[in-house]
């Protein structure tokens, strides 16, 4: 790999870092051509039925109409045929970006109040996940997680079917949806921690930090999903920092649900000054008009430098679920690009 005639030094570097991912949901990295290839399949007569129409149906107005937006995109997905077309979709465009591994949040619950067995559900996933990692030296791992606006029951079932169904790649358990409150699943949420899932909810995008305490205190998160708000609160910044526990930050997606209002005030630099221990992420990639590339040209443009590009991306790495001899691996190529680099970005 190289510098190309047509692009700078800045981003032939980000094109060759290797990268991991963390916080993306499978469902809503649904493709335009995608929805509108299952809409066709399945008939459906209530989505938008072009390509225009589609990019005017993500502009979302604020976090509900994203929702809303989501929800109606899951429901195009109603068999394993569908579910390994998605995920096949998915890898293929991480693997472009040089994402060597991915964390994905799936929307199990989406799929069962419609009906659809879990079983189909992760079948479609793992078939179309082994062949990704042969074809594309991609690996997938999946955290199944419900909204919490839909209630205790509807995330009783997520967890059962997981236990039941869930295959070895299912490495953790999260929660997500309108920023509710979050004891009512503590003991939910220490029942998926004691079967050997990772506790991996959303908090903070929206909802102040005091649910990212629940989540820390209530539901014993790992990481955090987002976890923004946190800026606003001098006591869990302490925290934070001291634990290292990790941020999973998406600034574009912050800025189109209306988290933020302008992207230059996204905090990410911030957060980086205050040491907290972050990573870079798309949460919903052709929803928000951005893949992974964009948000470390964001990262850039918000005033880190090559170096910060390449500590995040060590970041995620070391946040990850990977195994330790894969994570010393992938943390010594990241180092060797940078090195690599250097000179040129420095010039």
């Amino acid at each position: 790999m190289g510098l190309s005639s047509s692009e700078s030094p800045l981003e032939a570097f980000i094109r060759e870092l290797p990268k991991v991912e963390l916080h993306v949901h499978l469902e809503g990295s649904m493709q335009p051509d995608t929805v509108l290839q299952l809409s066709r399949k399945h008939g459906a007569t209530d989505l938008p039925a072009t390509l225009t129409e589609l990019a005017e149906w993500y502009a979302f107005r604020d976090f509900p109409h994203f929702i809303e937006v989501y929800l109606a995109s899951i429901g195009l997905l109603r068999d394993e045929e569908d579910f390994a077309l998605l995920t096949a979709d998915v890898a293929q465009r991480l693997a472009a970006q040089n994402v060597r591994y991915a964390e994905l949040h799936v929307s199990l619950f989406g799929h069962l109040i419609r009906d659809i067995p879990a079983h189909v559900v992760f079948a479609g996933l793992e078939h179309a996940r082994r062949e990704a990692e042969r074809d594309h030296g991609v690996r997938l791992r999946w955290i199944p997680d419900f909204a919490g606006d839909y209630g205790l029951d509807v995330g009783e079932r997520t967890l059962g079917a997981v236990l039941r169904d869930g295959p070895s790649s299912v490495i953790g358990f999260g929660i997500g949806g309108m920023e509710v409150e979050r004891a009512p699943f503590a003991e939910l949420f220490g029942r998926a921690r004691a079967a050997g899932l990772h506790s991996l909810p959303h908090a903070g995008e929206n909802g102040g930090p005091e649910r990212v305490w629940a989540a820390i205190e209530e539901l014993g998160a790992e990481r955090i999903g987002h976890g923004i708000d946190s800026m606003s609160d001098p006591r869990l910044l302490d925290y934070l920092r001291e634990t290292q526990l990790p941020l999973d930050i998406a600034p574009t997606s912050n800025l189109r649900t209306r988290a933020i209002d302008a992207i230059e005030h996204h905090p990410l630099p911030r957060m980086l000054e205050a040491g907290l221990m972050v990573t870079l992420n798309t949460d919903d990639p052709p929803m928000f008009g951005t893949d992974l590339h964009n948000e470390y040209r964001i990262a850039h443009q918000l005033g880190l430098s090559a170096e910060d590009l390449a500590g995040l991306a060590r970041n995620a790495v070391a946040a990850s679920y990977m195994d330790e001899a894969d994570k010393r691996s992938l943390a010594a190529e990241i180092d060797a690009v940078m090195t690599r680099w250097r000179p040129a970005l420095s010039g």
